[in-house]
């Protein structure tokens, strides 16, 4: 855990952003590490319109103890990365689908949407404030940013808990896997895989991150299901899967039926990219996969491209700075 003094902070609010200028020790962070960067953005939906955004140094929010998202649970968030690219600028990668997405989750979750240009200019802004943070070409490493939203008005009565919102990436579908997730670490397993909740037959998705596999007949393959999120990565994974002449599949994936035709498999999304998988264990069936080649590739492939080492032919790449 690293976390910047705040007094010093405020001290660089006024200084000029430049790639890396916190110098941090670029080559010793690992995923998940926190630094609490110099501000960001915050937009307030008032008598049905968006302001125009504000600037927030201090890292916290006040909000009424009634406000919906403590009651409701009533509240969306996304994942992107910014990159420090080969040529010298700030990337950050297909933000045009995270819009989309949250766009989708906040008509679900009853919440006002944003316009596209919203959302992109205050992607922009937040990076272009923090720039100190983005780590230098090179490094292996990025700044993750988290836009979110939470319902901070207070309702005068009750509804009950909405259902079927799987492929909305809001807060409450992570808190189900907590205690399981928790029972499965100590047991010496990283991550729990689930089915779907009407059968248990059906492979739905990782704790927080979707499910691929490579099949042995060497298809890319990954479930079609409401009950799981849209994952932007898996998308992005899907096309260069084609561009690598791989058959792609959505589609229910039976998992006692299948598993032993999985060659590899993958746990997929925007903070680890692509996790390989080497074993799954259900009961007391150890079920285990080959040595990562395929999605190796595909893991340095999309890094590459995120990192402007390779071209980037789909479009996914906005520069911001």
């Amino acid at each position: 855990l690293i976390c910047a003094d705040f007094a010093s902070i405020l001290r660089t609010m006024s200084k000029e952003q430049t790639v890396g200028g916190a110098d941090l020790d670029w080559g010793k962070l690992v995923f998940g590490t926190r630094v609490d960067t110099h501000c960001y953005i915050k937009h307030v939906w008032k008598d049905g319109v968006w302001d125009e955004g504000e600037m927030v140094s201090e890292p916290y929010i006040k909000m009424h103890v009634l406000a919906n998202v403590f009651h409701y649970g009533q509240a969306i968030f996304e994942g992107q990365k910014v990159f420090h690219c080969k040529d010298g600028k700030v990337r950050i990668f297909n933000d045009k689908m995270n819009h989309i997405r949250m766009s989708r989750g906040a008509e679900r979750m009853g919440m006002p949407t944003m316009s596209q240009e919203m959302f992109l200019s205050a992607l922009s802004r937040v990076t272009k404030a923090n720039l100190d943070f983005v780590p230098p070409y090179g490094s292996g490493a990025s700044l993750y940013l988290r836009p979110f939203m939470v319902g901070s008005g207070v309702e005068d009565y009750d509804r009950a808990a909405p259902m079927g919102v799987g492929q909305v990436k809001c807060a409450g579908n992570y808190a189900a896997d907590i205690v399981p997730a928790a029972r499965a670490k100590k047991q010496g397993f990283p991550v729990c895989l689930y089915l779907d909740a009407r059968e248990h037959r059906y492979v739905e998705e990782f704790s927080t991150s979707n499910f691929v596999a490579i099949t042995k007949t060497g298809e890319y393959l990954t479930p079609d299901s409401q009950s799981v999120l849209d994952s932007v990565t898996n998308a992005s994974l899907e096309k260069l899967a084609v561009d690598m002449g791989l058959k792609v599949e959505r589609r229910k994936i039976d998992f006692d039926a299948e598993v032993e035709g999985f060659k590899e498999v993958g746990a997929v999304g925007t903070g680890v990219v692509i996790t390989i998988v080497e074993s799954i264990t259900r009961g007391s069936k150890v079920y285990k996969f080959e040595q990562s080649d395929v999605l190796q590739k595909m893991y340095n492939k999309l890094r590459a491209i995120q990192t402007g080492d390779e071209p980037d032919v789909h479009g996914w790449m906005r520069e911001i700075a």
